[in-house]
């Protein structure tokens, strides 16, 4: 499985493909957006002008897409994946999509003579960027192991969580605390800074205490210093939130917490912040804090 396509090379397909050049992989990218791909073009990335040059050969051909509707018009569309896909190869869908639509993605692959494997990742792209995450694969176990060389040049870990759908429900559980985790972050950094306490000083108390999480690691330097570049953009947050939502609801599960943290997403992002960082949130509870500009 030397030759690969990624479809999708925003900043999480960018982060797959830098792991992949640097594991020894002939790595060729598109993206409906050709800026995307001059940026790799120096450290190795073939770029393609169309889907079709770019599958046109590959073993494997990965799916890192912003929404569910443009995975599924670049796998099921008319000339989509499993029209130019060549026999047999494989489709590795990583982007966060419903565990419904997985499924429905994975039986139309089967049928069409194709291999699928279900790959969220759980890590920023920055993490990413470094190996520092952890790939949930669904699927065939012998497939999952054929493309292990693959996916250890990506991440530190891969685990196979059982069949098709189920890595997409184990992203969507991951997404959902990351995302409370990040919300919680916020509000105790914004009542302890209220309070008088320093951004730093708190942030330094937080990281050695038994509230030390990842995202206080990660996103807690983004909000004390208002660095909200993106790692995991808030709009597509936004999205990740109304999947889990939905599936919540065919599930009969109540997510109150999930909603409430939705919510205060939306807010940030009516605020003009949904293209920054999910980290941004910070900057609702503290305009509703009185902190931060009315």
């Amino acid at each position: 499985m030397n030759q690969i396509a990624i479809v999708g090379v925003g900043l999480l397909g960018s982060a797959v493909a830098l792991r992949l050049l640097e594991g020894g992989f002939a790595v060729t990218g598109y993206d409906s957006r050709p800026d995307q791909l001059a940026r790799l073009g120096s450290r190795g990335l073939k770029g393609a002008p169309s889907l079709n040059e770019a599958a046109a050969g590959a073993d494997v051909v990965f799916t890192i897409l912003p929404s569910p509707e443009s995975v599924e018009a670049v796998i099921l569309g008319a000339g989509g994946l499993l029209e130019i896909m060549r026999r047999p190869a494989t489709v590795i869908q990583m982007s966060t999509i419903s565990p419904t639509l997985t499924r429905r993605l994975a039986e139309a692959a089967t049928a069409a003579g194709l291999g699928f494997l279900d790959t969220p990742m759980s890590g920023t792209s920055f993490m990413v960027e470094r190996g520092d995450c952890t790939i949930f694969a669904a699927g065939d176990p012998a497939l999952v192991d054929a493309c292990r060389p693959v996916f250890s040049a990506i991440a530190k870990k891969t685990i196979h969580v059982g069949p098709v759908g189920s890595a997409s429900l184990a992203k969507l559980a991951t997404n959902l605390l990351v995302g409370l985790n990040t919300a919680a972050l916020a509000e105790a950094l914004v009542f302890g800074v209220k309070g008088g306490l320093a951004p730093q000083a708190l942030l330094d108390i937080l990281r050695d205490s038994a509230a030390a999480s990842k995202m206080v690691e990660v996103r807690g330097p983004l909000m004390v210093e208002h660095r909200f570049e993106p790692q995991m953009k808030l709009d597509l947050f936004l999205k990740d939130f109304r999947l889990m939502l939905e599936e919540a609801q065919r599930l009969g599960v109540p997510l109150p917490l999930t909603s409430l943290t939705q919510q205060l997403c939306t807010a940030t992002a009516a605020a003009g912040r949904g293209a920054q960082d999910l980290a941004a949130l910070i900057t609702t509870l503290e305009r509703m804090a009185g902190l931060g500009p009315a």
